[in-house]
């Protein structure tokens, strides 16, 4: 088989894992805490419940992306994950007591750790110019998944029978329906899925095939050069890194760089160019610590990471009790806004997915953050205190939500893509399970603010509206 055909089965099989991961969570989560009540959960149950999901993704994240960057694969790692989904959902499933509905949420949260591997290989096997409008495509796919979760629950909560000892209503159907994807996607994984090599591999082969040439170590310097030093050639982000990883080599190689070289640096091994392969390898392995997460541009977007996503479940947790309070909105009213939402989300992602190919991945997530704050701004003037009639009052809160809803893209697809490129290939797994971490970080703590702070929408919309300043 080609590779190019290659290519586009394992993208799909990729978009098939985002999508199943927003179904999963647009089936679950309308029905999950009926669920508890059956089961005789105290109300503290829910919150468990849908953090553990969280916890269990942020913890495993950063494993299974240092497990893709130390083998170079990712197939093996998703048919994992997908093992972990398909436990996860049986026992949920299952739901003889309310401690397995719980555990059943931690063990399906492990699987969400491979999309930190995942975003890894998309890094690796796609040129820098292109990432952006790669990543805008596989978040359109979870959005997707959300977008059309609920349907499915149409005839989900039809379902009364017998399985065997099992008994499948509306509340036990969504596990067992996701049991089902989720087999199906690991046959898909299983004859879809290759893990293709690095774009930069693949050049260097190409040219070293064309010039007859092979290097001893198997590899050349130009390859070394391009896995430890940043994807993105802007130079303020050069200069930046190469200051952390010139001060780490300077151990092992005593050189100094002139003043009136500085503008011609393309990587922080340039005058290191004769030192052996297996030098620079022990070189990059000891510099590539925690350092590299502590530099200007990788703070500025993990905080872009998690005060977006932080915003984003503070106000998801807050619109229900909102439209209940003033509008009152029933699961029909909510669940249409809530597809409306996710329309005009794709619709943004898509959006973001052209606009990426013109201009540049800073000038996108200015654009996002710009509305954001608007957005924020809004909220907290018509939304924490309400004003005019019934007509009035749901105009304002539905052009804060449809803000919101519309920054959304151009900020995720923007930070994830600059994120790729200001920290090394080589760890990119790794870099990437941070970065998802903390959003998971943020996921958890986001609902509880708003949750403790509903009935004081100033100090909860003021504090996110500070966030959104600062990062800006």
């Amino acid at each position: 088989m080609d590779y190019q055909r290659k290519k586009k089965l394992t993208y799909f099989t990729i978009g098939l894992i985002f999508l199943f991961s927003g179904v999963e969570y647009a089936v679950i989560l309308p029905t999950i805490w009926r669920y508890l009540q059956t089961l005789e959960a105290d109300p503290y149950f829910l919150g468990l419940a849908l953090s553990a999901f969280s916890l269990s993704g942020l913890l495993s994240g950063p494993l299974f992306g240092y497990w893709s960057d130390r083998t170079r694969t990712t197939k093996r790692i998703i048919l994992l994950s997908n093992l972990f989904e398909i436990i996860g959902n049986f026992m949920y499933f299952m739901g003889y007591s309310k401690w397995l509905l719980l555990s059943s949420r931690l063990v399906a949260g492990i699987g969400t750790g491979a999309g930190s591997s995942i975003f890894g290989f998309l890094t690796r096997s796609t040129a820098s110019e292109d990432r952006a409008t790669v990543f805008a495509a596989v978040m359109a796919c979870r959005q997707a998944g959300l977008l059309i979760g609920p349907a499915f629950n149409i005839f989900l909560r039809l379902c009364d029978f017998h399985l065997g000892p099992f008994v499948v209503n509306k509340y036990t159907a969504p596990g067992l329906f996701m049991f089902l994807l989720w087999i199906l996607l690991q046959l898909a994984v299983v004859f879809m899925y290759w893990d293709l090599p690095p774009m930069e591999r693949r050049m260097t082969y190409c040219s070293s095939k064309h010039n007859g040439e092979e290097n001893v170590h198997g590899f050349d310097e130009d390859e070394v050069e391009e896995e430890v030093k940043p994807l993105i050639t802007s130079q303020e982000f050069v200069a930046s890194y190469s200051s952390v990883m010139t001060s780490s080599l300077s151990k092992n190689h005593k050189s100094a760089v002139s003043n009136n070289s500085l503008n011609h640096i393309d990587s922080p091994l340039e005058s290191h160019v004769a030192t052996p392969s297996h030098e620079i390898h022990r070189s990059f392995r000891n510099s590539s610590s925690c350092q590299e997460f502590l530099r200007e541009e990788v703070v500025v977007l993990l905080a872009a990471q998690f005060i977006t996503l932080f915003n984003q479940t503070a106000l998801e947790t807050m619109v229900t009790p909102l439209t209940q309070k003033y509008f009152n909105f029933k699961e029909l009213e909510n669940s249409v806004m809530y597809c409306l939402g996710g329309v005009v989300v794709i619709a943004g992602f898509l959006f973001v997915r052209w606009l990426s190919r013109h201009v540049a991945e800073r000038v996108v997530l200015a654009i996002g953050l710009t509305i954001c704050n608007i957005s924020c701004i809004w909220c907290v003037i018509f939304l924490a205190n309400p004003l005019g009639g019934f007509s009035w009052q749901l105009t304002e809160f539905i052009i804060g939500v449809f803000l919101q809803v519309l920054g959304l893209p151009f900020v995720a697809v923007a930070q994830v893509s600059l994120f790729s490129k200001v920290t090394s290939e080589r760890s990119q797994g790794f870099s990437q399970g941070v970065r998802r971490s903390v959003g998971g970080l943020a996921t958890i703590l986001g609902p509880l603010w708003a949750g403790g702070l509903t009935e004081n929408m100033y100090v909860m919309m003021g504090a996110m509206v500070a966030l959104l300043v600062m990062l800006t």
